[in-house]
């Protein structure tokens, strides 16, 4: 991934491929469903969960993508932003590997996670570290001499998910190291 700025970012696509790690088995044990993975890639952790017997969708937009992730479970090509099934009945939603970043501002982001969300669910979103705060930029992706068009990206550290989860009308339950990668739980305000 490549910024406008000219920051280069190594995006690891043979994890972005691989299964679930043992650390994200131990995160998703705690997921009931049924849960909703945003930008569900190839579809990994919708075939962890399934293995275990959770009820779970992913969505994504990239074709190739799609195409390994229908092999693992169920997907629809939808954006996040489109109508989904369940909206406001899910469980848990999952924003794993940067997809915090999905359309480059992460507060419409998640306020929409907030309208996906059942009124007892937890969206398990996987941040930076502290220190990153909130990061806005134009990227696009290249391998092997080919290129994507530019598209809006964020980045969110750990510092900064309790406060933008706030002003999405959530809140931070819990902010963890999990093996040198960092997740947020969030959720509704308890009701008064």
């Amino acid at each position: 991934m490549r910024s406008a700025s000219g920051a280069v970012h190594d995006l690891q696509t043979g994890d972005w491929s691989a299964a679930a790690s043992p650390e994200e088995e131990a995160l998703l044990s705690e997921v009931r469903g049924p849960a909703l993975d945003i930008g569900c890639g190839p579809g990994r952790l919708i075939h962890s969960l399934g293995a275990r017997g959770v009820p779970t969708l992913g969505i994504d937009v990239a074709p190739s993508a799609l195409d390994l992730a229908r092999q693992r479970g169920p997907v629809l090509d939808r954006s996040v932003f489109d109508q989904l099934p369940g909206e406001g009945r899910w469980a848990d939603v999952l924003l794993f590997d940067g997809n915090i970043g999905i359309g480059g501002d992460p507060r419409a982001l998640l306020r929409r996670v907030a309208r996906l969300l059942a009124p007892d669910g937890v969206a398990l979103v996987e941040v930076g570290p502290h220190g990153v705060g909130i990061r806005r930029e134009a990227v696009l992706l290249e391998r092997d001499g080919n290129r994507t068009p530019w598209f809006p990206w964020a980045w969110v550290g750990a510092d900064a998910v309790a406060n933008l989860a706030k002003e999405a009308g959530l809140v931070a339950s819990r902010v963890a190291e999990v093996d040198g990668r960092w997740f947020a739980w969030l959720r509704h305000p308890p009701r008064p």
